[in-house]
This record gives structure tokens, sequence and C-alpha cells, in this order.
């Protein structure tokens, strides 16, 4: 099993960003601030995953301002006690979160948050559809 890594996107400087970074050295888990210029860059490689290149291309563009969680190498009990922790700290929701499948290694950060940000928008209709059901 690769070592458990965490890819963390604008929690710079921010509380929130601290109480996860505690949380993650308490459990750990190698931590990657992914800054905007490497937005470009495959997130597997940012992962650590070998045999993933650098796409050698840097970002220069406005950032995304959205806080986003890439998980690497967790069993689904890990990710478990991540989100307990997170909870428990009363950290925030973080919408953006994922994990680094075969599908997504090679995305880079800018296309991961576009998916991330589909599929939060649908589970969200999804539950507000359901209340809106009658009993």
């Amino acid at each position: 099993m690769p070592q458990e890594t965490v890819l963390l996107y604008n929690f710079s400087g921010t509380e929130a960003g601290q109480k996860l970074k505690s949380i993650l050295l308490k459990m750990r888990v190698r931590i990657r601030l992914v800054e905007p210029e490497s937005y470009l860059e495959p997130v597997g490689f940012l992962a650590g995953i070998k045999g993933i290149d650098s796409s050698g291309l840097t970002y220069s563009e406005t950032p995304f301002p959205e806080q986003m969680l890439i998980m690497r190498g967790f069993t689904g009990s890990r990710i478990d006690e991540l989100l307990r922790e997170l909870k428990k700290h009363r950290l925030p929701p973080i919408p953006l979160k994922a994990v680094v499948t075969e599908n997504n290694q090679y995305w880079n950060s800018l296309q991961l948050r576009e998916e991330l940000i589909k599929e939060h928008e649908a589970m969200t209709r999804m539950a507000q559809e359901r209340k809106k059901q009658p009993e």
C-alpha cells in the first residue's frame, strides 16, 4: 500500500488548514500543499505516484477559490477515521474531496475540481429532491 498522502488546496494561512494539518500529522499522513502554479500537473504526480511524470506546465491564471482535499493510499476505514476527526474537531465541510483513482490520476487539478463541482451539485440536487417528496 502506498504511503497515505493528502493534497491540500487553499488551506494555507487558515484556521481550518492548521486544524487539518494537525489531524493529518497525528494520523501520520504525508501532506502536500498544492500551490496554484502546480494546477496543471497530473494529480497522480502531485500525490507521488511512480510512473506519472510532470506535465512541465505552469499555471499562471487566477487560482480557484475553493478548498479541495485529495487523498491517496487510504483504505476505507482510514477515510472514515479522517472524516470522523474532521467532524470531531468541527472543521467546516469540505465539499470538494476525492480519492486518487486509476481514472483521475492523470487529470490535472482543474479537471478534477470541475468534476467534483459537478458531482457536488448533482448530490445537492438529489438531496433537495428527496426533501420535496412526500413521506
